[in-house]
């Protein structure tokens, strides 16, 4: 009778056990990572995706904590890259973000050894059925920034500072231009490429070279801060990118294009843990509260914030069309013919400058 007393109780245990065991695993936290292209500083790319990170942290983890989340800094992009992704898939993370134009190949070779994890390529256009893609639209807060710069200026000579031409930078380019053409139309657009997202110091003398050939606004597609910083010592004005840079340009601020992810971070870790992610492409804009503009500067008035917030609604409604023929390119060709607009598929591969852009 003893004996199947304790070989009940064995079983019991047993079971108790086993119970217990996958239940531990089952509350373990969904390991998601991020990986960033530059360093980790106040504003800039990094610090928009660091606050969608926090983001995912906040919202997923209110009442126990569901999800576990770490981040890796200043990645150049190449084999440095892939190799910090295979790394972090090795680790277990569930779900990997990587979001740099020149992580898309890295992300798809380490993403074809690990089927199982989930990658996000985020401004990549490469996907499989474990990586999704994402991007936002940001040449629609540059068309806005455009109208800003084109009221704001005297010199009607426009400064950029910008990375790489690749068809995500050109949009904004592109737009940036159109947008102060449609309230100045004889404005002119002077770009520096960079061959680089992230060099201040190289940043910094762009904005004082094109500022010593008379542009009195700034644009810039790079990751750091220090064209509004070059801009409040000149007395020049700016356009701030990623982030609200109020703090280091106080006055050279005219306002802020800014994009968010938070809400499609978390909704896509939400996915991870719900066992419904699934592959696909986002592109959001100011509809999709992605992209907008926000911190304006004492320098804006108050009939041009106006403007602009009434653009703003255009372009969430689809009543504005930024790439709307007749559009002529920087060589006096007609790119969009009158009565056309461009698709979606056209504006993700723009090779080409608008009229009134002109490279240094």
């Amino acid at each position: 009778m003893y004996k199947n007393l304790i070989a009940a109780w064995r079983g019991i245990f047993l079971v108790l056990s086993l119970h217990l065991a996958q239940h531990a695993v089952a509350q373990e936290p969904l390991k998601a990572a991020f990986v960033y292209v530059a360093p980790l500083t106040e504003t800039g790319w990094v610090r928009q995706h660091e606050s969608g990170r926090l983001a995912v942290e906040a919202q997923l983890n209110v009442n126990a904590r569901r999800v576990q989340t770490t981040y890796v800094e200043n990645v150049a992009e190449g084999p440095d890259a892939e190799r910090v992704i295979r790394d972090l898939a090795r680790q277990g993370h569930q779900i990997i973000f990587t979001p740099s134009f020149g992580y898309m190949e890295p992300t798809m070779r380490v993403a074809a050894e690990f089927p199982h994890v989930k990658f996000e390529s985020v401004t990549g256009y490469k996907r499989t059925t474990n990586v999704a893609t994402a991007n936002a639209r940001y040449y629609e807060g540059r068309y806005l920034a455009g109208i800003a710069a084109g009221r704001a200026s005297n010199t009607g000579v426009l400064g950029y500072v910008a990375g790489f031409p690749i068809p995500e930078v050109l949009q904004g380019l592109n737009a940036f231009t159109l947008g102060a053409r449609s309230v100045r139309p004889d404005a002119q657009v002077r770009v520096i490429w960079l061959q680089t997202w992230f060099d201040p110091a190289r940043e910094r003398d762009a904005a004082m070279t094109l500022m010593n050939q008379g542009v009195d606004v700034l644009a810039f597609h790079t990751g750091s801060n220090a064209v509004m910083v070059a801009a409040q010592e000149r007395g020049k004005l700016a356009i701030a990118y990623h982030s609200d840079m109020r703090k280091v340009a106080p006055d050279a601020q005219l306002l802020a294009v800014t994009h968010h992810w938070g809400d499609y971070y978390t909704r896509r870790v939400q996915a991870v843990l719900q066992g419904r992610w699934e592959s696909g492409d986002t592109w959001g804009g100011v509809r999709e509260g992605m992209v907008r503009i926000e911190g304006f500067g004492p320098k804006l008035s108050a009939i041009v914030r106006q403007e602009l917030q009434m653009r703003q609604a255009e372009l969430a409604q689809g009543r504005l069309q930024i790439f709307k023929g007749p559009l002529l390119d920087d060589r006096g060709q007609t790119v969009v013919p009158a009565g056309q607009t461009l698709s979606d598929s056209e504006i993700l591969g723009m090779s080409f400058r608008v009229q009134g852009v002109r490279s240094m």
